[in-house]
């Protein structure tokens, strides 16, 4: 039995929680997240929780068991709670700018880098463009849009310039010893 799986996942109030026909339903004050329940698990909600169970042991449902109740898990958070990504842009002359629905990215490059900002997700600029806040209910969107931002120009270990996540420590390298 997976020990992930077995762990009911508990319903605050304000969210409803549906499952008919194979798609799992949750809805919050921040906003709606669906998922497809494969077939041979089953949810079942009561008492203000959800539980996942599995109707046989084949390797493919126990693989599934635990990730779909981890899913749920995160759906639940995001729709109540939301989740939050911070990246520091490092680097002279390096920033971000807001316009519209587009993150625009001075790098260094000879070029501007436009982010178009997907739906569900919210950017918000701190410290003159230097911090970029990425908040939004779908766990997959925020960590996907913050390391596609970060994918541009990784934080290089020599200077530390380059784009990192907020909580991330880039290990420094010595510069070329001179003779």
């Amino acid at each position: 039995m997976s020990r992930i799986g077995k762990e009911p996942v508990s319903i605050p109030s304000g969210v409803t929680v549906e499952c008919q026909d194979q798609v799992l339903k949750i809805k919050g004050a921040k906003g709606e997240l669906t998922q497809e329940v494969p077939m041979g698990i089953e949810l079942k909600v009561e008492d203000n929780q959800i539980t996942v169970e599995r109707k046989n042991n084949s390797k493919r449902l126990r693989a599934l068991h635990g990730t779909l109740r981890a899913l749920a898990a995160n759906m639940v958070e995001g729709v109540s709670n939301g989740y939050t990504k911070s990246l520091l842009i490092e680097g002279v002359g390096f920033k971000g700018v807001l316009k519209g629905r587009v993150l625009v990215l001075s790098l260094g490059y000879s070029h501007e880098i436009n982010f178009d900002i997907p739906e569900g997700v919210e950017i918000t600029l701190e410290g003159n463009g230097t911090e970029v806040v990425i908040t939004g209910y779908d766990k997959q969107k925020v960590g996907q849009a913050a390391a596609q931002i970060r994918s541009y120009y990784k934080a290089e270990p020599y200077k530390g310039k380059g784009v990192r996540y907020k909580d991330e420590t880039i290990r420094r390298k010595a510069g070329k010893a001179v003779a």
